[in-house]
């Protein structure tokens, strides 16, 4: 009976230390969110503000009649058959962090899948530790990786490494490019996010509550610069918006962090609380049978 209360004691013990682990990550992880959730609401501030511009410069192009507009950035993959397309996906590069990762990856294939039922090749460009991992552990091929980039969003860094699928786009390798990521929605949820960002299609939404009132669309611009403002303005957006996905999941992956590590303490205090009643048992337990014995000696020497 003594080695289980000291095993007993030992489970306590272990689990106690544990409970501390998790509530620091907790804290850490409550402490960043903030900053996260900070960085992600500017982000998208600019973000929202970059869009505006971007579709009035398309609303110019539909609207106003500019039919000469050669840009490959609006290149309309109805018109043509879609072959290849370039899926960008953002993982952690952590873990302990829930189900935030593996609900990404469940989407990627699921996606990776679907294209290629419709005998669409798929290409996968991978941003974190994570799904690089997964890929490389189920052999799925991955055209391009980046690590500390999701943990440490960086503007140049996010340019650079979206550069090489906007360059395979405009040299005609790919069709279309999506982003996939895990987003912040509030403390306690993510939400998965599809964007396709090439090719650029206007948000027929919000051309149409513009309607004819045009007065704060950019002035028309010589012919030939036309063109120029185009790509340099949809580059922009392109990068952009690959910024804010990676803030974007950043701040999800604290949540997803700090909900998972408070979930971690409550069921340790929880099971502190159990191997506490099956310790108690189990010491009366231990008293009980000594008290018996001696009784037994005693009863035994009269």
């Amino acid at each position: 009976m003594s080695n289980s209360l000291k095993e007993i004691r030992k489970k306590i013990s272990s689990v106690n230390n544990t409970k501390k682990t998790t509530r620091a990550m907790k804290l850490v992880s409550t402490s960043k969110l903030k900053k996260a959730e900070e960085m992600a609401s500017r982000a998208r501030l600019f973000s929202d503000k970059l869009n505006e511009v971007f579709y009035d410069m398309m609303f110019r192009v539909k609207k106003i009649g500019l039919t000469n507009i050669d840009s490959k950035f609006f290149q309309n993959t109805e018109e043509h058959e879609l072959r290849v397309v370039d899926i960008i996906f953002i993982t952690a590069d952590k873990g302990l962090c829930g189900g935030f990762n593996t609900t990404t990856m469940k989407e990627i294939l699921r996606l990776k899948a679907e294209y290629e039922s419709r005998d669409i090749k798929v290409r996968l460009r991978c941003v974190g530790k994570k799904g690089s991992a997964f890929f490389s552990f189920n052999k799925v091929e991955l055209e391009d990786v980046v690590s500390d980039l999701s943990s440490m969003p960086n503007y140049e860094r996010s340019s650079s490494f979206v550069a090489k699928a906007v360059d395979d786009f405009l040299n005609g390798v790919t069709d279309e490019v999506i982003v996939v990521h895990n987003g912040f929605k509030n403390l306690i949820s993510q939400e998965l996010k599809k964007v396709k960002i090439l090719p650029l299609i206007p948000d027929e939404e919000y051309l149409k509550s513009i309607g004819d009132n045009h007065s704060h669309v950019l002035n028309v611009v010589p012919e030939d610069e036309e063109n120029l403002i185009l790509d340099e303005l949809a580059k922009k957006y392109v990068e952009y918006n690959m910024y804010y996905a990676l803030v974007d999941s950043l701040a999800a992956e604290h949540s997803a962090r700090m909900q998972a590590m408070d979930a971690a303490t409550n069921n340790a205090t929880e099971l502190v609380r159990t191997l506490t009643v099956l310790y108690n048992k189990a010491r009366q337990e231990a008293i009980t049978t000594e008290l018996v014995e001696i009784n037994a000696g005693v009863e035994a020497m009269k």
